[in-house]
């Protein structure tokens, strides 16, 4: 099992290339089910979700290759035929992306048995949207046996999806059925994420027809077939996000390149409000530390284009420094906080109450053994032990390694002390 080590206390300098975006990745992948053709995916992170996904794809018939010398260089999916309309336990228990794979097989196989997800444990997020989206679509769906039972004889129809609430995961499966169903469907209350219309976008270079990428109203008109097409993933602007707070955390200097301020949303306003300087150049994005501890800032995650509810943890991460109070609030996923615990063995000061965090900033962090909770947490003590004083041993960094592509690799690049052990 490995280990990230820290000695802290060390600013950043330099430049970090963005890889390519998780969120959008996945799905994209996902969406290589639905034509027989070949899917291009250029740009892509080399992830354990990604290889993970690539296991699931391959039970189903597809074959995963990587190409180019270097990391995240690309993915070619091919699926000239669906072998198997069944995603096993094994594999989507894993990771929860790989429940999407219910979307295309629906449209393009017109059946589907896929387990029940898992991922990180960070709330319920339960799938009943999927289903009833689904079934409004003509499809005809049971759960046994810890699996979701579908059929949809004749093929999926067009309908009018009402989400009661915005879900990521739910646009993407809906949005991707939709495009192999029989007339027009409207799904509203999408989801308007980057990732979201990078997806569609793919889409559309495949030939789909779709109309409100961005919007929380997407139409979408089926068509018998898509086709191949070549694409390149988006840049991640979670990743950015977490690199821009390490290097404010410890008062750095660091162009992120491959983004631009636009990319990280909330999170921009909120990290100049800490003190943090964000100047646009012609290599990307220049991140500055503050001159002094960082300011107090509350935030409260919302649905795209509000404060992303993955860079709750790591935003908490810089506040644990900062001159004051700060009420961290999460109206996301109600478990989003388990990363509290951890931080407070570093010497952090937050208490809970409800769905806020109030963090109470200390002027110095102090080196511990930590255990990573979920993928965000894991991050968010990287960016602690950055901060901290003495050396800080982070345990259970699989959940890193699902999200984020060689971040040893990347922050010692930059001047940061840090790196991986196998006990």
């Amino acid at each position: 099992m490995d280990e990230i080590v820290i000695s802290g206390g060390h600013r950043l300098r330099g430049e970090i290339a963005v890889s390519g975006s998780k969120n959008a990745v996945l799905p994209l992948m996902v969406a290589g089910l639905l034509t027989d053709e070949e899917l291009i995916l250029r740009g892509t992170p080399r992830l354990a979700d990604t290889r993970t996904l690539a296991k699931v794809l391959a039970e189903l018939g597809a074959t995963v290759a990587e190409f180019g010398n270097g990391p995240g260089e690309g993915l070619n999916i091919d699926t000239p035929t669906l072998t198997s309309t069944r995603a096993s336990y094994e594999w989507v228990s894993k990771m929860r992306a790989s429940f999407w794979v219910l979307g295309p097989l629906l449209a393009r196989a017109h059946e589907a048995q896929v387990s029940l997800p898992g991922g990180c444990a960070i709330g319920t997020r339960p799938v009943d949207l999927y289903l009833n989206g689904l079934a409004a679509m003509g499809a005809d769906i049971s759960v046994e046996g810890g699996y979701v039972n579908a059929t949809a004889k004749g093929g999926l129809k067009g309908a009018r999806v009402d989400f009661p609430f915005v879900s990521v995961g739910a646009t993407h499966v809906l949005l991707m059925a939709a495009c192999l169903a029989k007339g027009e469907t409207v799904i509203t209350n999408a989801a308007t994420e980057p990732e979201v219309v990078d997806v569609g976008t793919c889409l559309q270079a495949m030939g789909a027809q779709i109309d409100g990428l961005g919007t929380r109203i997407l139409t979408i008109q089926g068509v018998e077939k898509l086709h191949g097409a070549d694409h390149t993933v988006t840049r991640d602007r979670i990743e950015a996000g977490a690199f821009a707070l390490a290097v404010a955390a410890t008062g750095g200097a660091v162009t992120l390149t491959g983004i631009d301020e636009a990319a990280l949303g909330a999170l921009a306003p909120a990290m100049r409000l800490a003190g943090a300087g964000l100047i646009e150049t012609d290599g990307g994005l220049h991140v500055t530390g503050p001159a002094g501890r960082p300011q107090p800032t509350p935030i409260t995650t919302e649905p795209y284009p509000g404060f992303a509810t993955d860079l709750q943890a790591p935003f908490m991460g810089l506040m644990c420094c900062a001159d004051g109070v700060s009420r961290i609030r999460e109206t996301i996923f109600e478990n989003r906080f388990m990363h509290v615990q951890e931080l407070a063995r570093l010497g952090a000061d937050i208490s809970l109450e409800g769905d806020t965090a109030i963090v109470t900033g200390v002027e110095k962090l102090y080196g511990a053994p930590v255990m990573a909770t979920d993928l965000r947490a894991s991050v968010t003590l990287v960016i602690a032990g950055l901060m901290a004083e003495g050396e800080t041993r982070i345990s259970r960094v699989y959940h890193l390694d699902r999200g984020y592509e060689r971040i040893e690799e990347k922050l010692s690049a930059v001047g940061a002390k840090i790196w991986r052990e196998t006990l």
